[in-house]
């Protein structure tokens, strides 16, 4: 069994201006900053054996403050990418609610709201596949992976067995800097915490 700590990265300006990041490469803020710097805080005392982040400088930075901690090294994955969503991107959320109404109303209701982007149920078998191979290559020990906030909805999501359109309904998206548990055994995922 793997244990996997799901890591939100750092708050970018983004973030706090509700503009939809996606594949785009905002660094963090201040406080984002200070976020990392607390996620190495909370994370000092736990076992880790290695410490995988999408490649996106929002999560390489939060991920490398944890890296620094605890001596080991990044590695930096493509595949652990927030979905990317197409034309809203950089587009604040009342610029898409303006621009793209019945699109927005898809993405709420559990669909896919932009049309150029990846669909939600190809980024949740990109991350799960990806997080499944990582938990395979560490069985028995515990590993940080430093991601994106529909990322993490996506891996929660399958841990749940609830399918992801009803998870985004219900759930909204883990906070900055805070981390999710689960284990991965033989490919069968369980949430922990």
């Amino acid at each position: 069994m793997t244990i996997v700590l799901l890591a939100r990265h750092g708050e970018t300006d983004w973030n706090r201006t509700e503009r939809w990041q996606g594949h785009a490469d905002p660094p963090l803020n201040a406080t984002g900053v200070a976020q990392a710097e607390a996620l190495a805080d909370l994370l000092a005392e736990e076992p880790l054996r290695a410490i995988y982040s999408s490649d996106l400088q929002r999560a390489v930075t939060t991920a490398e403050a944890v890296a620094r901690r605890h001596a080991l090294p990044l590695v930096q994955l493509e595949r652990l990418r927030e979905i990317d969503v197409g034309e809203w991107s950089g587009l604040t959320t009342t610029e898409i609610k303006e621009r793209f109404a019945e699109g927005f109303e898809r993405h709420n209701t559990g669909g896919d709201g932009w049309l150029t982007g990846e669909p939600h149920a190809q980024m949740q078998e990109r991350i799960v596949s990806a997080v499944d191979e990582l938990a395979e290559s560490h069985d028995g020990e515990t590993i940080l992976v430093v991601i994106h906030g529909g990322t993490i909805r996506a891996l929660l999501a399958h841990a749940m067995q609830i399918p992801f359109e009803e998870y985004r309904r219900r759930f909204r998206g883990p906070r900055n800097g805070t981390v999710a548990r689960v284990s991965v055994e033989s490919g069968r995922w369980v949430r922990i915490d």
